[in-house]
């Protein structure tokens, strides 16, 4: 409590440029105000207000200070606000970066159930398969998928997602089931590149393997070797989350099933921050919800 009265006593009179009128804000006297930061200087050892007869002057360690303290205050002040009152109202301005194919799909409509949700926000949604720079563009929130490499950055794990061969059906009684990896020297893959294999996991020693398939046709585009698949032109390798829909109304048949690679993940990250602001975390948690349903990505 002594704590939490030095660290009250400290915002007011810095916002408030007195000791008087921090005084009446918390309905005490100014000496009361006074002996609280002496005590704060004194326990913390570092002076964080220059006072004289005149003016109040921050230090350069009370600046640093004020605005931590602030921040802690508002949380404090937010959590009250959620338990007594059933929730606060997230406002202010929210931008999010995500994958072009992944964030048309699965973010784009999760955000406009967001902004139903709360109307005081406003969203700018960055759809770019580059890989943004969170601080220097000032983008509150990224949705990542796969291995993560910036360290300088704060993840949470939203979900996960699974990759797997897939083809129409027209295709797989004209071609035949594959039913190993090197069953696929003898079909028609649909890839990326000769550059990016197809990765696959044994099930009897759990080796991981990168397969470089060959195929009559290439694309940089994703969602082009997903629309080729589905006319039946071949094997792709496509994520679930481009594909769980067609599985489920059979417009898509997965094989090697038994041989899938390990999942990765889906993350948000974010700027390494000690205080996310409500409508970031409102918004990570609404992601997660979602993500990590099984049933979530059948329905796509």
């Amino acid at each position: 409590m002594d704590t939490f009265k030095q660290i009250s006593a400290f915002v007011n009179v810095a916002t408030r440029g007195s000791l008087s009128a921090a005084a009446r804000a918390e309905g005490v006297t100014p000496a009361i105000i006074g002996r609280r930061l002496d005590a704060l200087e004194s326990r913390l050892g570092v002076k964080l207000l220059i006072r004289t007869t005149r003016k109040l002057t921050l230090t350069f360690e009370g600046q640093a200070f004020l605005e931590d303290c602030q921040k802690v205050l508002t949380d404090l002040a937010n959590a009250e606000a959620a338990v007594s009152l059933g929730g606060v109202q997230a406002s202010g301005y929210l931008k999010v970066s995500a994958p072009a194919g992944f964030g048309r799909q699965h973010v784009a409509p999760l955000v406009g159930d967001f902004m139903r949700a709360n109307p005081e926000v406003r969203v700018n949604l960055n759809l770019s398969d580059r890989l943004v720079d969170l601080i220097n563009e000032n983008i509150d929130c990224a949705i990542r998928i796969g291995e993560l490499t910036d360290s300088s950055l704060v993840s949470v794990r939203l979900g996960e997602m699974r990759r797997m061969v897939v083809a129409s059906p027209a295709y797989l009684v004209e071609h035949g089931v594959p039913r190993s990896p090197d069953a696929l020297a003898g079909h028609n893959c649909l890839s990326l590149g000769q550059q990016r294999g197809w990765v696959f996991r044994d099930p009897q020693s759990g080796s991981i393997d990168t397969l470089k398939v060959t195929g009559d046709f290439e694309c940089n585009d994703g969602a082009v070797l997903h629309e080729w698949a589905l006319a039946g032109r071949g094997l792709a390798w496509r994520s679930l989350w481009e594909v769980g829909g067609d599985l489920k109304e059979g417009r898509l048949t997965s094989v090697l099933d038994a041989w899938q690679a390990p999942p990765m993940g889906i993350y948000a990250v974010f700027p390494q921050r000690r205080h996310l602001p409500l409508r970031v975390r409102l918004f990570i948690d609404l992601l997660k919800e979602n993500y990590s349903r099984p049933s979530y990505w059948e329905l796509r």
